[in-house]
């Protein structure tokens, strides 16, 4: 074995050194270079990923602003459609309402008109047997008068009857009394003249619309001109 002291063994041992120093120098920095190399890499890549994951955040952040803002658009006009809906329907509704008072105001007009025109029925039919009623009672006087008293009925304008009184002047028994009577639209009667006439014509007819009695009546007529031909 040489000694330590031997220049060559001192330069032979430094050589190994050297050798072994610089192996190690080597390998540490492969090392160095392979860590670095990794975590380069590994920078790149969690970089990588973050820039994808921002970005992705950003698009998704992007998209939910987007759909929020679509909403409310959404939102804003389903509101403004509503309130027209909601106008239309109020409209509609009133429209409605006011049709129904129309119907409920014509249901009560034509309620009270069917009640009107059942009061002028039941009044014409009133009217109408009360005209048949004196119809029968002048035809049966005058049947009375014409076999007894000389009575001539003539039917003349207007459904207007002439009465004509013959025999009543002792003197003259082919003069001529008349007077003229009609029916009212309410069924009572009324005279419209006389020849001659007579002073309580007046008084004569209001008991006829009271007693409804033309026999007595025609009686009560022919006396008032006896006693004007007496005159």
């Amino acid at each position: 074995m040489a000694s330590i002291k031997d220049p060559d063994a001192t330069d032979w041992f430094g050589n190994a050194m050297e050798e072994m120093r610089t192996k190690l120098l080597v390998q540490a920095f492969g090392e160095i270079t392979e860590t670095t190399v990794e975590l380069s890499h590994a920078h790149k890549q969690f970089m990588k990923s973050a820039v994808d994951t921002c970005s992705k955040k950003c698009k998704d952040d992007e998209a939910l602003f987007d759909m929020i803002q679509t909403y409310e658009k959404d939102i804003e006009q389903i509101n403004v459609s509503t309130k027209e809906k909601m106008t239309a329907i109020s409209g509609r509704l009133s429209e409605i309402e006011f049709q129904e008072a129309q119907k409920g105001n014509m249901s009560q007009e034509m309620v009270k008109l069917r009640e009107e025109n059942i009061k002028k029925r039941d009044l014409l039919l009133s009217q109408h047997k009360a005209n048949k009623d004196r119809l029968k009672n002048l035809n049966k006087a005058k049947r009375v008068f014409e076999d007894r008293l000389g009575l001539e009925i003539r039917k003349i304008y207007g459904e207007k009857l002439q009465f004509i009184f013959q025999n009543i002047d002792p003197l003259n028994q082919d003069r001529v009394f008349t007077f003229i009577m009609g029916i009212k639209d309410n069924g009572s009667y009324q005279i419209f003249s006389s020849e001659p006439a007579l002073e309580r014509m007046s008084f004569l007819e209001s008991r006829l619309q009271e007693t409804n009695n033309i026999s007595a009546f025609l009686a009560n007529i022919r006396k008032e001109f006896v006693a004007q031909a007496r005159v």
